[in-house]
């Protein structure tokens, strides 16, 4: 192993990764590549067998799965993660849903039962990720989750997933104080709009992809890259000072008054 690697001698997990093109899997591949031991976590059996096949070959990865709408598996997550692993250094959650009607239609018309889903599973999940994985995770732990501009802005089409993300922006920032307690820091990443199969379900993307990257400061295209490279320096040592923060990748497009 090359000598200065960010992520050298550490261990942690990716939840969760659907495909190739997931921020989570440019993640998981970034944390790598910099040394570390990294868990792929999958919902279920049909995306377990996605992961099975990106890490096939490669002894940087151990295979993990876990649905967060169920509170059993998350006790079953950390033992699975304590006999693969040990403790371990980080945790990325990625994981965010809507139902298709309840993200695309009008705000003002989101289902109680739609509402209930996007908090669950994007927001209320990290928490319990947080409580579950606390006992194994090592002190200067990091955790890191991913939100969005439309936690702080109207953005048209995201509706209800903005709602959930304003939510978990909020409880990373009660969460720093009680994983502080530890030594553990917490942040969010927020991406501009990037082409995955989680932001397939937001109304006109490629239209919004293209807007932000006419519009940014920064006259060039963003994608997985740039949020892995982001989220290295949040998992690695290079921020132990940093906690309850929300970074932006989006070429700075977040700060213009359009």
């Amino acid at each position: 192993m090359p000598p200065g690697m960010l992520l050298e001698g550490k261990r942690g997990v990716v939840l969760n990764v659907v495909n190739g093109r997931s921020l989570g899997w440019a993640i998981a591949e970034a944390a790598a590549g910099q040394g570390a031991k990294v868990g792929v976590g999958a919902q279920n059996e049909r995306t377990a067998d996605t992961v099975a096949k990106l890490i096939e070959g490669s002894e940087s990865y151990v295979p993990l799965q876990i649905d967060f709408s169920y509170d059993e598996q998350f006790e079953a997550l950390r033992e699975d993660i304590r006999a693969k692993l040990g403790t371990i250094d980080f945790v990325v959650h990625s994981a965010a849903f809507a139902p298709k009607e309840d993200l695309q239609g009008a705000f003002v018309d989101v289902s109680r039962e739609g509402f209930r889903i996007a908090m669950d599973v994007s927001c209320y999940s990290l928490i319990k990720l947080c409580h579950t994985l606390l006992p194994i995770l090592n002190e200067d732990g990091s955790v890191v989750t991913l939100t969005y501009l439309g936690s702080v802005r109207a953005v048209p089409g995201y509706g209800v997933m903005g709602v959930a993300k304003a939510a978990l922006e909020s409880a990373v920032r009660y969460l720093t104080v009680d994983l502080g307690a530890k030594g553990v820091r917490i942040n969010a990443l927020s991406p501009g709009p990037i082409n995955t199969v989680a932001a397939r379900g937001v109304r006109n993307l490629s239209s919004m992809i293209d807007l932000v990257h006419e519009r940014a400061p920064l006259k060039r295209p963003f994608a997985q890259p740039e949020v892995a490279s982001s989220a290295l320096y949040l998992l690695s040592d290079l921020s132990r000072g940093v906690t309850g923060q929300v970074l932006y990748i989006d070429n700075g497009y977040n700060i213009l008054g359009l």
